[in-house]
Parts: structure tokens; sequence; C-alpha cells
């Protein structure tokens, strides 16, 4: 007879594991739901027909007018027959979701509601995912920020973002597990549906360089090159004009809602406020962060964790953008909470972000000829504008304080170094930059032997 190798303890110990997995999907499931209630006067009271009401119902999503704008109400094929300012990944299911709904009642409501669910169920599947990475950090409960945080329930609608968000976690899982084409495929996946996700490659170069462990970044970015161009190819060969727009437009658009370059130019700065330099700027200031984070990465006495490392490009990335719509705040919750998951800085940057949301809104009704009394002017719109960065830097500093002193950090303690990180986590220094001569002995990473 042959011995079971399990015991009750371990049988315990995954049944504790597994625990959360359901109530917090059903979370998600909550949160989906109550986000579709909230563009409820729209869905069902027809403010999206009117150009005021859906602002002042706060119930603006970019999905239903694009139905009409993207002439898929005409039974135009995406690129082919009309060129479409997202990424393929987004293009294609515009079009699969077109010749579900066409012959339908209110196609255009139809489209919409297909998407959301879509939407709702990349939602489910982020959380899903949020716990296994979150567990892995001892902390699966924290994933509940991404189901129920208010800013998201507030934004999960506008676009697409929640489906590039179940990629990129679905990543940085496939890489704890070291996977690392299997993370290459999904983040050419997330890169094919929004762009942001290629900020990510700076961190995982980092602290490969800095640990040695090249080769599994170079899985990953084989993974995500070979998938990327399998994904774009056939539209760049067969749909070239209709292909380029996303890039064309991303790179030909000006200062928009949302940004601080829009605030600069609103008031007429000296030179930050010049529309001629805003490319110049954007670039630059990005990539001074950039060179800061990577000093930092390469620096510090203790090696970052993955997650810190990709909140601070990401964030740097959101707050150098020429455009940061309200639904940004999507990409940043899940990376914000896996980096820091201490609640008094999320919820003061959430309710900063919940500010931001009434304040667009209020603000594009003013921009109507004579509905200047119906909303906000520059001055409350832009202390929301404002509010929102400085809250992003807040837990970028913070970020910041627990990397320089891993004692601060809620996830490094009792030995842990870095469970996300995969071939990351415990591995040995080879690459340490040296800013200032020191006779110390560092002391090892936590966790490392």
């Amino acid at each position: 007879m042959t011995r079971s190798t399990s015991s009750p303890g371990a049988a315990a110990t995954a049944a504790r594991a597994a625990l959360p997995f359901l109530p917090l999907g059903l979370l998600a499931a909550l949160g989906a739901v109550l986000a579709y209630l909230w563009k409820a006067p729209c869905r069902y009271g027809g403010a999206w027909n009117d150009g005021t009401q859906q602002f002042l119902n706060f119930c603006y999503t970019d999905i239903y007018p694009l139905w009409w704008n993207e002439k898929l109400d005409q039974g135009v094929t995406p690129y082919f027959g009309h060129p479409v300012e997202y990424p393929v990944g987004i293009g294609s299911l515009m079009w699969v979701i077109q010749h579900l709904v066409s012959g339908t009642a209110d196609p255009g409501v139809r489209f919409y509601d297909l998407t959301v669910f879509v939407m709702a169920a990349s939602l489910v599947a982020g959380v899903v995912i949020m716990v296994a990475l979150a567990g892995l950090q001892g902390r699966p409960w924290d994933a509940a920020w991404y189901a129920l945080a208010p800013a998201l329930i507030l934004t999960a609608y506008i676009n697409w973002d929640l489906l590039c968000g179940a990629l990129s976690l679905g990543a940085f899982l496939a890489w704890s597990r070291r996977a690392h084409f299997t993370a290459g495929v999904l983040l050419g996946l997330a890169v094919a549906t929004k762009f942001y996700p290629v900020v990510f490659f700076g961190p995982l170069f980092l602290l490969a360089l800095r640990s040695r462990k090249l080769q599994a970044f170079l899985w990953a970015v084989a993974g995500t090159v070979i998938t990327w161009v399998a994904v774009n190819l056939p539209f760049m060969l067969l749909a070239f004009d209709g292909w380029k727009r996303f890039y064309v437009f991303s790179s030909e658009r000006g200062a928009d809602w949302g940004s601080l370059w829009f605030f600069f130019q609103r008031r007429g700065w000296p030179f930050l406020g010049d529309a001629e330099r805003l490319d110049m700027l954007g670039i630059a200031s990005f990539g001074v962060l950039c060179l800061a984070i990577a000093v930092l990465a390469l620096a510090a006495p203790t090696r970052p964790r993955l997650m810190q490392l990709c909140f601070l490009v990401l964030a740097a990335f959101m707050v150098t953008n020429k455009v940061w719509s309200p639904q940004y705040v999507l990409w940043l919750v899940p990376f914000a909470v896996l980096a820091r998951p201490k609640w008094k800085p999320l919820v003061l940057w959430q309710v900063a972000e919940c500010w931001y949301f009434f304040a667009i809104w209020l603000y594009l009704v003013t921009q109507q000829p004579g509905n200047e009394a119906l909303g906000w002017g520059d001055g409350a719109y832009f202390s929301a504008v404002w509010a929102r960065a400085i809250t992003i830097v807040i837990l970028a500093v913070f970020v910041v304080r627990d990397i320089l002193r891993p004692g601060h950090d809620v996830i490094r303690q009792n030995g842990v170094d870095d469970p996300i990180g995969g071939v990351f986590d415990g591995a040995e220094d080879h690459f340490v930059l040296r800013l200032r001569p020191s006779t110390a002995v560092r002391e090892p990473a936590p966790g490392s032997s």
C-alpha cells in the first residue's frame, strides 16, 4: 500500500490559502455591478444623448459614442474600413461585439452592455489574480482594494482599461511562478490592448541587472515581442493606415484633460505652458524620473521589490503624461496596493481621485456655452487636478522611504524579501551602484541566504 504524502496540516494550509478567492471574487462581482448601476442614469435614462445631462449625472462613457464614432453602426470593419484610435486588442474586441449586436434593437446600448460584461469579467479575473499575488506577500485580503475601491466603481466602464489590467496582473503572476516566457506573452497582449504596460520592462530590467537574472528578463522580452508582432502584424500588413492611427494620434494630440501640462497651458505658464515644447517636456520629465528610479533601484542598500518599482514607474508615467483621463486610476490601484498596503495614504489618494472624477464632468459642463453656472470653473477643477497628482507623489515618497528603509516595509517582515519577484526573491546582488564610499558591510537582503 502506498502511503499518502499529504498531511492534515498541509491540507489545512492549502484550505486557508484558497479561502480568500471566493469571497474576494464575489466582492469583485459586487464592484462590477455597482459600477454598472452608477451608469444607470445614462444607460436607462437616455442621458448619453444629452451632452449636458451625461456630465451632470456623472455617467459618461467612451464606449457608447464610439459605436458611431468608429463607424461600427455602419458595419465597417475596424482598421480596414475606418482607422481606429485604439490598439488592435481593443479594436478586435470592438469588431467581435459589433457582429454580436448587429441587427438587434438599439445596438449602441447593446454594444455598451456586452463591452461592460467583458470589462466586468476582467475585473473579477484581475481581482482573483491579485488575491494570488497579494497572498504571496501574506496579505491576500489586500485585493479587496481592487474589488471595491471607490474610484474604481466610478470609472470602471469609461473605457477598456480593466482588460489590460487583468492581462498585466496575469503577467506578474506568471513571473512570480518563474514562467518568464508566459509572462512576456501576457505582457505582449496587454501592450497590444493599452500601451502603458511597456513601462514595466524598466523595473524588470533593473532588477535583472542588479541580481544578474538577465536570462529571465530576455525570455520575457522574447515572449512580449513575439506576441505583440503576431497580434499586430496582420493589421500592419493589410490595413497599415488604419493600424497606425493609434500611434499617430498619440504622438500628435496636445495636452488634454487631467494632465499637469493642460494646467500649465491653460494658465499660460512660460516654457512649461508652451504647446510647441509639449512632447519634449513630457518625454524629458518622464526620462528624468525614470533615471531617478533607476538610480534608486541599483543603489538602494537593499534591492527594491518588483511591485515597488512597477508602482513608481507607472506613477511617473501618469504624472508626466500629456493625457490623464479619469479611468487611468484603474491602472494604478493594484500596483499601489501591492507596493505599499497602508490604508491611510491609499484612502487619501482615493478621495482625491473621486474628487477629480466629479470635477472633470462639472468642468466640462462649463465648457458648453450657456452652462457656465451649472458646473465648476478653472479654480475648482485645477485644484482637483493637483490634488490627484500630489496624493500620488505622497504615495511614491512613502514607497521610496520603504525602499531605503526596509524596516518600514510591511511586506519585508520576518525575513521576507520579494515574494512576487520570482527569480529576484532572495537573489544575491551582483551589480550595485556605489554613490559614496562606504567601509560598512552591507546587510544581506531580507530572505537571502
